[in-house]
Order: C-alpha cells, then structure tokens, then sequence
C-alpha cells in the first residue's frame, strides 16, 4: 500500500474494571455477584402463589419504572424480545395494511417475516441502508407500523418522540429492545412495546415482555386471521387472557432469571429510576463522542447526530487502507483488533453485529460504567494501530 506507515501508541496501563461491552446479552448492573440470586424461588411451581408473586412484581416494577399509562396491559412472555414481536405479528398483522420500517437487522428480519412467511397481501417495506432511517414521512399512520425505536445491530435509532404523531388510525407496533431503561419512548403515540431482559437492565436471555395499549388489546380480542401455536396465545375464549399480565406465562419461566430482573429492576429504583439510567447511557455516548471527534480514522455508523444511539454505538473505520479492502478483509481486519482487545482482556464482544458492515460496537447502556468506557477507548486506539501498522507493512 501507498499509505504512510501507522505507529501503534504505546499500550494503555489502565483497563476497565468491567470489560463487558456485549450488546447482549449486556453487562450485569454495577456490584452484582451471583449472591443476589440468593433468595430465587427455585424448586417449586411457578404458578404456586409466590412464583406469580414473583413475576407478578417484574411486571409492576417494569411498568412503574418506564412511566407505563394507565390502562396498559405487560405480561411477561417466551422467546425474548424475539418471542414478543413475532407473536404479535402473527396475532395482528394482516387486519388491515401494514408499513415496516426495515434498516437493520432485526427491523429487516420484521420485514422479511411480513413479506415472505406471513406473505401479507397489503405491504409496504420502507428501507434503508445500514447508519439511516427510512424516510419516515412516507409513512402512512392510517396502517399499522412496525418500527425498531433503537436498531441494536446499527446503532442507528428514531430521533425522536414527536417522529410519531399523537393521533393515528392504525396501531404503532414499536420493537424497544435495546431502547427500553435508556431511551424516551412516547407510550401515548405507541399501542405495542416489546422488549427483554437482556439489553439495558443487564438480565438474563430467553423471557420477553410485551406491553399494549387498550387499542391493541381490542385489535387482539378482535381474532387472529390465522391459527396460533400456544406460545403465541395472548388471547382465549373469552378475550384477552389476562392471567398473563398478572403473572401466570405462557410456558414455564426460568425463576433465576426472574430472580435476577427483580435485582435489577431495583437497582434502577435504587439509583434514581427512568431518568438515571438515561443519565448513565447519555454520559456513555458522550465519552464516545468526545474520543470519535478527535480521532480520523473513525466515525458513527449513524449517519446523523440526531439517530445517534446511546446504547448500541456502532462505529466504522474510515481511515483510507482500511476502506481500500474488500469485505472479507475488513471483517479480518475487525476481528484481528477484537482479538488483541480479548487477549488483553481490556474489551470483550466489541465486533459489529455479523450483518451489519465491519466495524465496531460498544454496548453504553446503563449497567455500563463510564469509567469503563474512559479506560476501553485508548486501547481501541492501540488494538487499531497495532492492525493498521500490520496492514500497511502487507
């Protein structure tokens, strides 16, 4: 290559405490040891009177937590975030049409399943590119919309509360995965939210939540226009079945994980609740915005200031060598920086999602510590140079 030799700076001294930085599943929250666990109500029936007790209180937590309206219906359900979204398409997808934002991985997999396995008669795809939004002013509110509020795998997220009209006809079916404990989500201008455990309250996989509005709950009692296997089953004979939203699953939870969301859920209570944890994710980003803003070789895979997000932030390299390569060379090149940051335990799980192009990602959720965000950066500066150097001398 033609370009001038790259010096590795001198290896950081200081690593984080924590070097966790997976987007999920996501670090526990600050102090946690598995004696928190302690007190798990293992060995009985869920559905004794504690157990739903138990997961009965997840659920007014989380609903108290987020500032859920009045009215609202969260139940605990299978399958994580996953779970939550598809059982809702399969329930009420099709009713009337349907226009899916899809710009990232997971948004587009709500796409393709609307498109080729429900096979809808009435869809629009609007698309775009990995680091921008959908143009959303083509969205027709008179249709239900399915929106990802924060794309995990792109770090890109709707700029905005007021992207969403308080009046619409259709349902608004928000997927808030990686938004929900560190975002603001208008529950007024929404009629389903899904997420999990996993992502911004550092919980354990496989248990999603789904909240609706009384909007969604009537399009629910309304019918499915299709059959439903029995993890998908929000309603029965006589409407929605409300069992679920007290506490009594679908399929047996796992009551270590929903030992641990509790400790979670009252950590955020313990540290200022909603407007804390979006402090801590706030803060996260802006030490990530300081260090990207001094540095020429990277930047935000987000294409605008505004769609930033301040949990998953994705970033790509932008130095010239590094664009010269084809795909697979970059992923090596990736994967080499990920590897020398693993090997010196100074950052783990900091490779983009497989999908998304080749760059880097740092979960700033609020189980994040920024101290552990202050002490990851100079060795992304070191892990870059060490390859960079590496490539120019090929």
């Amino acid at each position: 290559m033609d370009n001038q030799p790259v010096m590795p700076p001198a290896k950081p001294s200081r690593r984080p405490q924590r070097p966790y930085f997976s987007s999920g599943p996501c670090v526990k929250r600050p102090g946690w040891t598995p004696d928190a666990l302690k007190g798990a109500f293992l060995g009985r029936s869920h559905r004794a009177a504690e157990g739903r007790a138990r997961l009965h209180e997840v659920i007014m937590r989380s609903a108290s937590l987020l500032g859920m309206p009045e009215g609202w219906q969260l139940g605990i359900v299978p399958a994580s975030d996953t779970g939550a979204v598809e059982m809702i398409l399969w329930a009420i997808a099709g009713q009337r049409g349907v226009d899916v934002l899809s710009f990232e991985s997971f948004s587009g997999t709500w796409a393709q399943d609307l498109r080729d396995v429900l096979a809808l008669d009435d869809l629009r795809v609007l698309e775009a590119p990995y680091g921008s939004l959908p143009d959303m002013t083509q969205i027709d509110w008179s249709r239900d919309v399915v929106l990802t509020w924060n794309g995990t795998t792109s770090g890109v997220c709707i700029p905005s509360v007021e992207a969403v009209p308080a009046q619409h006809e259709g349902l608004v079916i928000c997927d808030a995965t990686s938004a929900a404990f560190a975002m603001d989500l208008p529950w007024e201008r929404l009629d389903v939210v899904t997420w999990s455990w996993q992502k911004a309250l550092g919980g354990e996989a496989a248990h999603g939540m789904v909240a609706l509005s009384p909007r969604a709950v009537q399009r629910l009692e309304e019918g499915s226009q299709r059959p439903l296997p029995k993890i998908f089953r929000l309603t029965n004979k006589k409407g929605l079945n409300e069992a679920i939203f007290r506490g009594d699953t679908i399929n047996t939870p796992s009551m270590l994980c929903v030992e641990d969301a509790l400790d979670s859920l009252r950590w955020a209570e313990s540290i200022g609740g909603l407007e804390a944890l979006k402090a801590r994710a706030r803060k996260n980003l802006a030490l990530v915005e300081a260090w990207v803003a001094q540095r020429d070789w990277v930047a935000f895979l987000s294409a605008t200031k505004e769609t930033r997000s301040c949990t998953s932030i994705c970033l790509k390299i932008t130095a010239p060598w590094f664009e010269a390569l084809d795909d697979a060379q970059r992923s090596a090149a990736i994967k080499k920086m990920t590897s020398l940051l693993e090997a010196e335990q100074a950052g783990y799980d900091l490779a983009g999602y497989r999908d998304a192009p080749a760059g880097l990602r740092i979960w700033g959720g609020a189980t994040v510590e920024a101290e552990d965000i202050e002490a990851l950066l100079p060795w992304l500066d070191w892990a870059y140079g060490c390859v960079a150097e590496e490539a120019m001398r090929a």
